[in-house]
């Protein structure tokens, strides 16, 4: 492809995410099989017009999503079957949250948030932030959750794998910050018995039972879910793990949450921090962009391994060493406590 065509394609990919968005939105991932079906049919199946969900397919299928064949019928593709509600690795939270309303309505406020100075376009389009807009909206409460969910399984096989070497013999209490429903964690415990682990959250999040991990990976035994507030005080442990948290917040933000890490922890406490590490400017990365969805979406953003250093040393702590995964995008940095 000429440079020309590479920079249309770019200015067009807006295009190519939306068609996306729309046929997961009216559950077409979940009509098509790997047998071919008329697109009549996934019409009357869905309560949509036959003719443009004829379009609509045909699109999804110049872009590999479906595989199109004669007389204007379709099949799943290995590409498509990630869009599947039942698909194990499924991205069909991830599409409904990045390409919905909310998050499309918010990235207008670029240009005045990079005029101005002062990010975080969600106040400026609702009012409030998005971690308040879940409790308000329940509609999109459901999606994100998806979507976080989606996230944490494929970032947990990441930094699983950046700390495949890591030596955890020391460590007999790993406390996740912001741990969800237990994900990393209990994979974690799952891996090393000595260790015992707390997930800490907000209530809204640990209140659905049905949905916490360490029950299912079956290391319940091992792991207590503990309410409560980062930027009030954490539960004491030998280590603490934050998963993607980091980035949300404002480097000022993220002083407060370590030094309450620091103020609870032991001498030899660790903090192990897993985030999307932006590297030089030489190497084209997703942590890039993704720090541009973080301006739109709260206060924070995604920082080099230096930038990290600094907030752990304002709070107390050393950078040690960062562990990079053998493949994916997330590092971890570690760090301990200053003598």
């Amino acid at each position: 492809m000429s440079e020309y065509g590479k920079t249309l394609d770019i200015i067009f990919g807006r295009w190519r995410s939306q068609i996306l968005y729309v046929g997961v939105k009216l559950g077409v991932f979940d009509s098509i099989t790997s047998d071919p079906k008329n697109a009549s049919d996934v019409a009357k199946e869905l309560g949509l017009d036959p003719a443009l969900t004829y379009r609509l397919l045909r699109a999804l299928g110049s872009m590999g999503l479906l595989r199109e064949e004669p007389n204007s019928k379709f099949s799943m593709t290995s590409q498509g079957e990630f869009l599947r509600k039942d698909h194990p690795q499924t991205l069909r939270g991830v599409t409904l949250l990045e390409e919905g309303p909310e998050h499309y309505a918010i990235w207008r406020h670029l240009p005045a948030m990079i005029t101005d100075g002062q990010q975080d376009s969600f106040v400026r389009e609702y009012g409030h932030k998005i971690f308040e807009h879940t409790h308000k909206n329940h509609e999109y409460c459901e999606v994100f959750n998806q979507a976080m969910s989606s996230y944490s399984a494929i970032q947990t096989a990441w930094v699983l794998d950046a700390l495949d070497g890591y030596d955890f013999s020391k460590i007999h209490h790993l406390c996740d910050i912001g741990g969800g429903q237990g994900h990393l964690l209990s994979n974690l415990l799952v891996k090393y018995s000595q260790m015992k682990g707390t997930v800490f959250e907000l209530e809204s999040v640990t209140k659905n039972k049905e949905l916490l991990l360490a029950p299912k990976l079956g290391v319940k035994e091992r792991c207590s879910y503990v309410d409560g507030d980062m930027f009030s005080e954490v539960p004491s442990a030998d280590a603490y793990m934050m998963k993607m948290i980091l980035h949300d917040w404002s480097d000022q933000e993220c002083v407060r949450i370590l030094s309450n890490i620091h103020i609870s922890s032991p001498e030899h406490a660790k903090v192990l921090i897993a985030e999307h590490i932006v590297p030089g400017p030489e190497t084209p990365h997703f942590s890039k962009l993704f720090d541009i969805h973080m301006m739109c979406v709260a206060t924070g953003k995604e920082r080099t391994v230096g930038e990290y250093s600094l907030i752990l040393e304002q709070a107390g702590w050393k950078y040690v060493q960062t562990l990079n995964p053998g493949s994916g995008l997330i590092s971890v940095i570690e760090g301990s406590k200053l003598r």
